[in-house]
C-alpha cells in the first residue's frame, strides 16, 4: 500500500463506520433522550428522519461536489461539520435544536459518505479496488454489530449526550488528516504552447535554430520559391505574444462562475433532492402507525417531482445524472441488487427483532446475541468476496449471495413460536453470508464501471439506494402486518416474510445482469477525463 493510498483507505472505513455506528447508538439512546428533554415520542422520531431525509437528498448532488471540486476536500467538509454538529447535539438544551442539529448532521453525512467511495475508485488501481471497498464493508458490519452494545453502556453510565460525543474524535480526526493530504499531480496533456517557448528566453545567436518547413497550402500558393537559407525569425511582440496564448486553442479557457454553477446543474439538484426527501419522508410515514395516508401522498409528491426531473435532465446541458452512467447496465443492475437485497434484510429484520421480544420474550441483549451470526460473517466474510470476484466474476459471486439471502428469509418465514436458537442463528447466518456478499460486490461493480469523472455521482447512488432500500422493506413490511393483524409478529403465520421472500428473489435476475468477468480494458485511464466546460475531473 503506498504512503498516500493508505490515509485515503483509513478515511474512507473510518469515515462510513463512524456514520453506520451513529445510527444504531442514536436507536439506544432515544427513549433516555425522550425523558430528559420532556419530547413527545413524534418529535424523537423526527430525530432519525430528519436527519434520513437530509442524507438521502442530497448525496447524489454531494457526490457531483466531489466529482468536480476533489473528493478529499468534500470529505473534509464534511467530517468536520459531522463533528460540529455532534458536539452541538449533545450540548442541545432542548429537542427542537437537537433535531435542527440532526438535518445539519445529515447535510455533513451527505457530504461525507459518497466521497468515502469516490475516494478509494480515484486512488486505487481496478486490481486493488475491490479490496478497499470489502475493508470499508466489514468496518460498516462491525461497527453496525457494536453499536447497540457500545450505545447501550454509554448511556447507561453517561446519559444520552455520551452517544453523540463518540463519534467525535474520529471524525475530526480524518477531515484534520484529509486536509493535510495532497492531490496528485495530474500527467500533462497537452505540449508545451509555442508561444510560451519563444518567450521563455532570449534565444542565442550563437546557436543555430532549426528551420520549420512551411504548411503545404502555404508553399501551393506562393508563387516565390522556397529559400535555401532560412530567413530571420522576428520575435513577437509582447501584445502579440498575450493574444496569442490567449487564443490557443490547447488552453481552455477558464469558465465564468454562472458557467460553474451550470455544471453543477442545480436545478436537477433541488429537484432530485424533492424526490428522494419525500420518498424517504413517505416510506418512514407509512411505517408508522396510522401515518399511511401521509406516507403515500408524499410517495406520489415523489413520483410526480421525479417525472419533472426527468424531463429537466433530458434537456440540461450538464444533467446532474449523467446519461452516461445511467446508460451502462453494469452499474444500474449493481444499484438494482443493493435496493432489493438491502429491502429484503431490513424488512427481515424489522420482523424478527419484534418475533425474539415481543413473541419469545427475549431482551434486547440476548436478542441480538440471537442475531449476532449475521453481523459476524458480515465482518468475516467481507475479505474473502474479492477473491471470490476474481475467480468466479461479479455475476456468479453475486448470484451465489442472492441465493444465500433468498434462503435465510425463507428460512426466518418458517419460524414459529416455539423457534429455538439454533434455526434463528442458522437464518441469520445466510443472511449474513449472502448480504455481505452482495454488498461487496454490487458496490464494486458500481464505483469500478462507472466513468471516473462520474466517481462521486456513481458513490451518491449507491448511498442513496442503501438509504431508500431499508425504508421500503420497514414499511412494507408495516403495511403486510397491518393486513394481517391477528398473525402477530410469528413469521409463520404472517404475509409480511413471504413477500419478502419474493423481495429477496428480485436480487437474482439483477445479479445476472452483472458483467461475467471482474476487469475491463479501459476501467482506469491514466489522464483525467475531460470535461464538457473544458476542465479536468478532479482527482482526489
Amino acid at each position: 500500500m503506498t504512503p498516500r493510498r493508505g490515509p485515503l483507505l483509513a478515511c474512507s472505513v473510518i469515515g462510513a463506520a463512524v456514520v453506520a455506528l451513529d445510527g444504531t447508538v442514536l436507536t439506544i439512546a432515544q427513549p433516555a433522550l425522550q425523558r430528559d428533554l420532556h419530547a413527545q415520542v413524534g418529535q424523537v422520531q423526527w430525530t432519525s428522519t430528519g436527519y434520513l431525509v437530509a442524507v438521502a437528498s442530497l448525496l447524489v448532488f454531494a457526490g457531483r461536489l466531489g466529482d468536480r471540486h476533489g473528493h478529499r476536500r468534500v470529505f473534509a467538509l464534511g467530517a468536520l461539520g459531522f463533528a460540529a454538529a455532534s458536539t452541538g447535539i449533545a450540548l442541545a438544551p432542548g429537542i427542537g435544536t437537537v433535531i435542527a442539529l440532526r438535518i445539519l448532521q445529515g447535510i455533513c453525512g451527505a457530504l461525507l459518505q459518497p466521497a468515502t467511495l469516490g475516494m478509494l475508485r480515484t486512488a486505487c488501481p481496478p486490481d486493488r479496488l475491490g479490496t478497499a471497498i470489502a475493508v470499508r464493508t466489514a468496518a460498516i458490519g462491525l461497527a453496525a454489530a457494536a453499536g447497540p452494545l457500545v450505545g447501550g453502556a454509554l448511556v447507561s453510565a453517561y446519559g444520552w449526550r455520551s452517544v453523540f460525543l463518540l463519534g467525535v474524535p474520529p471524525t475530526l480526526a480524518i477531515g484534520l488528516l484529509a486536509l493535510t493530504l495532497r492531490d496528485p499531480a495530474a500527467p500533462p496533456t497537452t505540449p508545451p504552447r509555442p508561444s510560451a517557448m519563444a518567450s521563455s528566453s532570449v534565444p542565442d545567436p550563437a546557436v543555430p535554430r532549426p528551420t520549420t518547413p512551411p504548411r503545404p497550402s502555404a508553399m501551393a500558393s506562393s508563387s516565390v520559391p522556397y529559400p535555401a537559407v532560412p530567413r530571420p525569425i522576428t520575435p513577437p511582440r509582447p501584445s502579440a505574444m498575450a493574444s496569442s496564448s490567449t487564443l490557443d486553442p490547447a488552453t481552455p479557457p477558464r469558465p465564468s462562475a454562472s458557467a460553474a454553477l451550470s455544471a453543477l446543474d442545480p436545478a436537477g439538484a433541488l429537484l432530485l433532492a424533492v424526490a428522494l426527501g419525500l420518498l424517504v419522508h413517505g416510506l418512514v410515514e407509512t411505517a408508522r402507525p396510522g401515518g399511511a395516508p401521509t406516507g403515500l401522498l408524499a410517495v406520489a409528491g415523489a413520483v410526480v417531482t421525479g417525472l419533472a426531473l426527468a424531463r429537466h435532465e433530458r434537456r440540461a446541458a450538464s444533467p446532474l445524472l449523467s446519461p452516461e452512467l445511467l446508460r451502462s447496465v453494469p452499474v444500474l443492475a449493481g444499484l438494482a441488487v443493493l435496493l432489493a437485497a438491502s429491502a429484503a434484510l431490513f424488512g427481515s429484520l424489522f420482523v424478527v427483532t419484534y418475533f425474539l421480544q415481543d413473541v419469545q420474550g427475549l431482551d434486547p441483549l440476548g436478542s441480538a446475541l440471537r442475531m449476532l451470526p449475521l453481523a459476524g460473517l458480515m465482518v468475516l466474510g467481507a475479505p474473502l468476496c474479492p477473491p471470490l470476484q476474481r475467480r468466479f466474476g461479479p455475476r456468479r459471486t453475486a448470484t451465489g449471495g442472492a441465493a444465500l439471502l433468498t434462503l435465510g428469509v425463507l428460512l426466518l418465514s418458517r419460524l414459529d413460536a416455539a423457534a429455538g436458537p439454533a434455526p434463528v442463528a442458522a437464518s441469520a447466518a445466510l443472511l449474513g453470508a449472502g448480504f455481505v456478499t452482495l454488498m461487496v460486490t454490487a458496490t464494486h461493480v458500481v464505483v469500478h464501471r462507472a466513468p471516473e469523472a462520474h466517481a462521486g455521482v456513481a458513490g451518491g447512488l449507491q448511498q442513496t439506494v442503501m438509504n431508500i432500500g431499508p425504508a421500503l422493506g420497514v414499511a412494507l413490511t408495516t403495511l403486510l402486518l397491518a393486513l394481517a393483524p391477528d398473525a402477530g409478529f410469528v413469521p409463520s403465520r404472517g404475509a409480511a416474510l413471504p413477500a419478502l421472500v419474493l423481495i429477496a428473489a428480485l436480487v437474482l435476475p439483477a445479479a445476472l445482469a452483472l458483467p461475467r468477468e471482474s476487469g475491463r480494458p479501459g476501467t482506469r485511464p491514466g489522464p483525467p477525463s475531460a470535461r464538457s466546460d473544458g476542465r479536468a475531473a478532479v482527482r482526489s
